[in-house]
Order: structure tokens, then C-alpha cells, then sequence
């Protein structure tokens, strides 16, 4: 058996982390010492070389010495996870949160964050140029968010009856109230929860909204959901907050006890006043999506505002809303400097979910027109328009295939630029031979995956150029990136 030895600069959490890995993976114990880490892949494992092969490698940095368990080894990689650190990078950094290692999110917080702007830049460009085949275009320096911590403005928190066990814990009767845990899930683990104590990534009093919560669900018995047998009370908790001062908080149940969910929400409003919009939501089913089902207001509105430059946006518990909003503003900045908008364009917001930088480039065109597949955020886009005295917008439900169309291209007139901002899926190649038929003089793709956006603007690259990207850090901590790129016709 391979004795694991942590240096002291390692977290704990880490050693904890490995076993997670190791428990789940057939491994026969293979161990490299010395293996020197030089590099960050695209989904933010640490990078090496050993003899003829690629070593990815959880909870390392760049510049780090280690000695590794390789996990899974395949013909021309492997995947590893920190035994021992031999010589630290310069680079590393302590982990601020006693979470860290364990819970899915924030895994960069041992990388100094201006070496995390280094490396997303460095993705974004390595994609472009290897999938994409994309050169000579102009990269402007990344934007790093103002906020590193109490940057979210939406956090959805999970209840469960077994949470995840620390090491050093002892082992508890199966109905002891010591497993219930609420939080979020350990990383690659869809039935295992951390129990959060403290999030860095929501202001106050999203800790304090969330702890008082779980306090009140133990000391009055709530069963907390168990997603394996799908038996319990509480299921998940939201908590929404905007710029302008407002909270939204969402509780769901797994079913209807009126006594239960008055009690609580009860306690809720005496002891968070400062809570606007207090709702909740029933579901019965096995899996978490709320999209289809109802929900109730309990207190105040249903719904909380956020403003963007002058932009009101209404925001009920379905909306989508980007969840760094300083960030935000940078980014559909960008996106306005790219579109350059004249006062006689028509512009396309394809995926335009709740029209939020249809919006913003609105008051500078002649008309946005915007799709989205969720009928839910096309209502809020419709909404938001009309709260903002908006008379130039159009908005459309369904797939995107079958509804960009050259019938509706002729309905709603030809776009001059269109503006993409998919999933992380990227575009359908049918919507992107579209919008080439099209012949927009410019495309200002906005995406949350270098890769697929590499993908998209090789197809376009026989019409199209990139001119000029601006990628935008999100989320600090973790290794997502946003890209915005400017591309124009070239004949």
C-alpha cells in the first residue's frame, strides 16, 4: 500500500481529495517521483511530462516539484494526484477557504491569482491557434475581476441526509443528525455533499442565511434529502442577491407540508428582513431542474432588480442572470465595442437567453432581434424590454435550428451583425452555415469554452476573419474563462 505524505504547504483537504479519487479508479499503485510541473490544461488540471507521455495532475501548480499516484494511465497519457510536494512554486499560494480540496468549486485558490489570469489567457490563445487553426488577430490583455472573493450574486446550495465525511471524523449511526449536511457536492460526486461553514463566494448575509437555515432544520428535525433513495424534506436552497441591495432566497421541498414550510419561511422572514422575495418551489421528481415546475411567493415580489448602466433588468427565480455582475458590465462593454452598433443596423442576439445583451445594445441600433430556446427567459427578455421603454426588440422561442431560417431572416429583415453567446456546447453547424448564407458583416462570438468556440470560428473561417478577442475573467478560482471575439467578413 502507498503511504502518503503530504508536505505541510499541501492542504489537508488535498490528501482528502486524492483518497476521493483513488477510491473510485482501478490503479495498480504506480508512483512518479520528482515530476516537475510545467503547465495548465484546458479543463485546469496541472500539466507534466514523463518519459513518452502527458501527466495531468489534480492539486498542483505550475513550477511545483511532486511525487504523484497516477490514477489512470492510457497509451499516451495519464492522470495523477499529489503524493508528496518536493519543492513548491513560487506561484503557490495558501488556500484561503477550510473547504478547499474538497468541495467542486474554486480548485485555483492555491494559484496566485495573477498567474490564474496567465494561464486562462494562455488557454484561450492555445485553442484558437490548435483547434481553431486561427492566427494574426489581436489578443487584448485579460480583464480581471475587481471582486476575487463575493463575486457570485447567485449560490444554490444542496441538502443532504449523508454528507460527505471528513477523515478525521468519527463514524456516526445512520440517523444520527450529525450526517446531515448542507452545501455543496465534492467534485465528481452527484450523491456526496461538503458541508459548507463558510463560502467566500457570496457577501454577507448569504453565510449567515444559510447556516441560521440548517441550524433551524436540526434542532426541528427536518429530514434533509437523500438523492439516492429520493426520501426527504429539503431539498435545495438558492440565495440570489443584485448590486442595487435586493435578496431573493428559494427554498425547495420534496413535497407539500404546509405546517413544515409555514414554520420555517416563517423563522426565514423574522430573521432576515432585509430578504425582498422569500419563494418556494415543490418537487416531487428525481432529478433538480426547476424550469417545469411552479413556484410560490411567500413574501415580497416575485422577483428582484438588477441595473446595468441604466439597464433595469427584472430577475423572478428562473431567470438566468450572469453571476458576476461587475464582471458584466465588462463584458457586454466589450461586446458593445465589438458590435460598434449603428443607428440603421439590425443586430441578432442568437441565444439570447433573458435579452440581457439584447438590452444593453438596444438603444444604439435600429432593432435587436433575439432567440433563445427557453421560453422562460424569452418572457423575462420581453418583460425587460418593456421595463425599459424599448420599442426596438424582438424576441423568439425555440430551437435555434428551426427557427433561423431564411423565412424568418425575410420576416424580421437581415441582420448586420449578429452576436452569438451559446452554451458550452458552442453553435449547431446548421445555425453557423446559417449565419453564413446570411453574410453579416461582422459576428461577435462571446463564449464560456475556448474550445467550442475555436470549433465554431474554424467552420466560419473560410468567410469570416478574427480580428481582435477580449477574454474576461468570470470566475476567479477556478479555471473558467469567457472570450469575446470580433470577427468580419472577408469577401
Amino acid at each position: 500500500m502507498v503511504k502518503i505524505i503530504f508536505n505541510k504547504i499541501l492542504s489537508l483537504n488535498f490528501l482528502i481529495f486524492a483518497k476521493i479519487i483513488v477510491v473510485g479508479k482501478r490503479n495498480k499503485n504506480i508512483v512518479i517521483n520528482g515530476l516537475l510541473i510545467y503547465d495548465v490544461g484546458a479543463d485546469g488540471l496541472a500539466v507534466a511530462r514523463y518519459e513518452n507521455f502527458v501527466v495531468f495532475v489534480t492539486g498542483a501548480v505550475p513550477g511545483d516539484v511532486v511525487d504523484v499516484l497516477v490514477t489512470k494511465k492510457k497509451k499516451n497519457y495519464a492522470e495523477a494526484v499529489v503524493l508528496n510536494l518536493v519543492e513548491a512554486s513560487p506561484d503557490r499560494v495558501q488556500p484561503f477557504c477550510k473547504h478547499f480540496g474538497i468541495c467542486g468549486g474554486c480548485k485555483w485558490q492555491h494559484l496566485l491569482y495573477q498567474k490564474q489570469l496567465f494561464y486562462k489567457e494562455k488557454q484561450v490563445n492555445d485553442q484558437l491557434a490548435r483547434i481553431g487553426k486561427i492566427q494574426g488577430f489581436k489578443t487584448n490583455p485579460i480583464l480581471a475581476s475587481e471582486n476575487e472573493k463575493f463575486y457570485r450574486n447567485k449560490l444554490e446550495f444542496t441538502f443532504s441526509s449523508r454528507r460527505w465525511l471528513l477523515d478525521n471524523e468519527p463514524q456516526f449511526e445512520s440517523n444520527d443528525p450529525q450526517l446531515k449536511g448542507l452545501g455543496f457536492h465534492v467534485k465528481g460526486m452527484f450523491d456526496k455533499v461538503v458541508d459548507i461553514e463558510e463560502c467566500y463566494l457570496q457577501k454577507e448575509p448569504s453565510n449567515q442565511i444559510r447556516n441560521a437555515i440548517k441550524k433551524f432544520a436540526l434542532d426541528n428535525s427536518y429530514d434533509f434529502y437523500n438523492v439516492r433513495t429520493h426520501e426527504g424534506f429539503l431539498r435545495n436552497l438558492i440565495i440570489r442577491n443584485t448590486d442595487t441591495g435586493e435578496w431573493m432566497l428559494i427554498i425547495v421541498f420534496a413535497y407539500e407540508d404546509k405546517d413544515k414550510i409555514e414554520k420555517l419561511l416563517n423563522f426565514v422572514v423574522d430573521s432576515f428582513p432585509e430578504i425582498n422575495s422569500v419563494i418556494y418551489f415543490i418537487n416531487p421528481k428525481s432529478n433538480d431542474s426547476l424550469y417545469d415546475l411552479n413556484y410560490v411567493v411567500y413574501k415580497g415580489n416575485e422577483f428582484i432588480f438588477e441595473e446595468l448602466k441604466g439597464i433595469k433588468y427584472r430577475i423572478n427565480p428562473k431567470s438566468f442572470f450572469q453571476t458576476n455582475t461587475k464582471q458584466t458590465i465588462n463584458l457586454y462593454d466589450t461586446v458593445l465595442k465589438y458590435v460598434s452598433p449603428k443607428s440603421d443596423e439590425v443586430i441578432y442576439d442568437l441565444y439570447t437567453g433573458a435579452g440581457t445583451i439584447a438590452l444593453y445594445l438596444a438603444r444604439h441600433c435600429k432593432k435587436v432581434v433575439g432567440i433563445d430556446s427557453v421560453t422562460e427567459a424569452i418572457d423575462d427578455a420581453v418583460i425587460n424590454s418593456e421595463l425599459n421603454g424599448l420599442s426596438n426588440t424582438l424576441f423568439y422561442s425555440g430551437d435555434m435550428k428551426d427557427i433561423f431560417t431564411e423565412e424568418f431572416i425575410k420576416s424580421n429583415g437581415n441582420p448586420d451583425v449578429v452576436v452569438l453567446d451559446p452554451p458550452r456546447a458552442g453553435v449547431h453547424e446548421n445555425v453557423l452555415k446559417q449565419i453564413k448564407h446570411t453574410n453579416p458583416e461582422r459576428i461577435v462570438y462571446v463564449s464560456c469554452n475556448p474550445a467550442t468556440q475555436a470549433r465554431d470560428i474554424e467552420i466560419l473561417s473560410d468567410v469570416y476573419k478574427v480580428v481582435e478577442i477580449q477574454p474576461v475573467d468570470m470566475f476567479p478560482h477556478t479555471h473558467h474563462i469567457e472570450n469575446v471575439a470580433l470577427l468580419k467578413r472577408i469577401r
